[in-house]
């Protein structure tokens, strides 16, 4: 591959990334196609149940397709879903050569594409710039191979670490801008997970607030005794699914799904739930990434359980004292092997604040 393939290969990414809010459940991709050294079609994945990526630059391409190079930033699918598949369009549209970023994921897809593609006699290519295109991709793919979403903790604080005061007073911690900035995160996420004490202490909507916004993440509640009010503002609208490990409590139960909310029952783990069932259930729903916005309870779980992928932490330039409450609630250490080890991937200012994204090493 050359020089001249990893600029249309980026072209493709760029137009993938248009998809990001929006593509969920499916796969953020794009697609260019290119001939004698121009593109005469183009097109990204916009929504699950429309055409995909290779249809839309197929379709702009028409008779111009025949002979061209396909750039890919995924495998093209090979089955039937809520659209056709998408190796029989480049087929019947007479491309020459399929260069794909990577591999389809999904156990249905896994390959057969790129088979099919090179049994009707088109040259097949694939790797180029895979490591941008899984990224972009990352939830997915863990969806797809792992069985849970890819999980976000975002965690405002204090330059010192601390969440809110030793009374529960943290509005607002952080700038404007800063709150502006996870709107954005709330955007491309699938859903947003909070604890009932985040729920109880601050009545949170978990929406999205951009007027661009075309579509809401699914809000989730971890409320392991059932203790969410019928009248809880992330309720209207109805979408909300809460989770419990009370069974018990069946007329609860009824009033919250009267308010619109879905409740689903998992098993107890420790002295809450059991928080991997809960992120497979959600798998199963489609999400593919879940950005949590909860207090050091539930963070302090999910960081226990190993089930936190990536921390993006929004830093004040003020400091809040020992008394004031921490990130996350964590087992006392004996000795440093047993900390949780981050990598650093991202940081800047947001504004007056700093954001530092890090992943969690396991």
């Amino acid at each position: 591959m050359t020089t001249t393939d990893s600029q249309w290969m980026a072209r493709a990414l760029q137009l993938a990334r248009r998809g990001l809010e929006t593509a969920t459940p499916n796969p953020r991709v794009g697609c260019v196609l290119v001939k004698d050294g121009a593109i005469v079609g183009e097109g990204w994945h916009e929504r699950a149940g429309e055409p995909h990526a290779e249809a839309h630059a197929l379709r702009v391409a028409g008779e111009a397709a025949r002979g061209a190079t396909a750039y890919v930033t995924l495998e093209p699918c090979n089955h039937q879903g809520r659209t056709p598949p998408c190796v029989d369009a480049l087929i019947q549209a007479g491309v020459a050569r399929v260069v794909a970023a990577t591999q389809d994921p999904n156990p249905n897809v896994a390959g057969r594409g790129m088979e099919k593609l090179r049994e009707a006699g088109i040259e097949i290519e694939c790797g180029l710039m895979e490591a941008e295109a899984r990224e972009l991709n990352i939830g997915f793919f863990m969806r797809m191979t792992r069985g849970t979403p890819w999980v976000c903790s975002k965690i405002a604080a204090s330059l010192d670490g601390r969440t809110a005061l030793k009374n529960g007073a943290s509005q607002w911690i952080t700038g404007e801008d800063a709150r502006r900035d996870v709107q954005r995160l709330r955007a491309r996420s699938c859903a947003v997970l909070t604890g009932i004490g985040t729920v109880l202490a601050d009545d949170p909507l978990l929406n999205v607030r951009l007027p661009s916004a075309s579509r809401q993440p699914l809000r989730v509640v971890a409320d392991t005794v059932l203790r969410t009010p019928p009248d809880a503002r992330l309720l209207q609208g109805g979408g909300a699914v809460i989770y419990t490990a009370d069974e018990s409590s069946v007329d609860k139960a009824a009033v919250l799904e009267r308010a619109g909310a879905c409740v689903v029952r998992t098993p107890r783990w420790d002295d809450g739930l059991d928080l991997a069932a809960l992120l497979r259930d959600l798998a199963a729903r489609g999400c593919n990434e879940v950005l949590v916005e909860a207090g050091a309870c539930l963070n302090g779980a999910l960081l226990r359980a190993g089930l936190v992928d990536e921390l993006a932490l929004y830093l004040a330039p003020s400091l809040l004292g020992d008394a004031a409450r921490g990130l996350a609630h964590l087992s006392e250490l004996e000795n440093l092997d047993q900390r949780v080890e981050l990598e650093w991937r991202d940081v800047r200012c947001v504004g007056a604040d700093l954001r530092v994204v890090a992943r969690v090493r396991k």
